[in-house]
């Protein structure tokens, strides 16, 4: 698939009014799909909803797009919706980026002239990263749920102790041929003025 150009699909979410109020979703869309690499740009009232997720995998198959740009929400709320409609479609999911034009975006431009240039940026920096994507595969491996600590001066000694304590195993690693650090050097510490070791 690297070899193969880049058909990069641009999805513009209106997301009720919470974009479209601000930034003038049409033309945002008639500029992406003048972007490199760009051979479709759609909105689309609720492109989390399932018509529209339809939409984006219904473009996917008969475009043969192999990088999405979907511009909407935060990728917190929505990227892994986004991802599965692509893979459930036949892409592979890591080919895929958000652009934030909702929270980054139409929240907090007051002037629509403005918050419609800013998309188009956002947008733009989304496709232009998207045509670098390489697909990835998703891998389990196993993990051993055990720590290395290097240093066995107080805060080593601290943190060895914290995790030993929720159960894990521990390894302490020290240079010196005992563990304390600087304390360990001390007489007496204040205020109680104990000896230090």
């Amino acid at each position: 698939m690297t070899n193969r150009p880049r058909r990069i699909g641009v999805f513009v979410c209106h997301c009720g009014t919470n974009i479209a109020d601000k930034v003038d979703v049409e033309a945002l869309a008639e500029y992406a799909a003048g972007l490199p690499g760009a051979v479709s740009a759609r909105t689309y009232q609720y492109m989390c909803s399932d018509p529209g997720q339809d939409l984006l995998k219904q473009e996917i198959e008969e475009l043969g797009l192999n990088r999405v740009v979907v511009a909407s929400c935060s990728p917190l709320m929505h990227e892994l919706t986004f991802r599965r409609a692509c893979e459930e479609a036949g892409l592979n999911a890591f080919n895929f980026q958000m652009a934030n034009i909702r929270e980054q975006v139409s929240w907090v431009t007051e002037d629509p002239d403005e918050a419609t240039e800013r998309a188009k940026r956002a947008v733009a920096a989304a496709v232009y990263r998207v045509a670098h994507h390489a697909p990835l595969e998703v891998k389990e491996v196993s993990v051993q749920p055990a720590s290395l600590i290097v240093g066995g001066g107080i805060a080593g000694i601290d943190a060895a102790l914290r995790i030993a304590d929720s159960g894990k195993k521990v390894y302490l690693v020290e240079r010196e041929p005992s563990i304390g650090g600087y304390m360990a050097q001390l007489y007496k510490t204040f205020p109680t003025l104990d000896c230090s070791a």
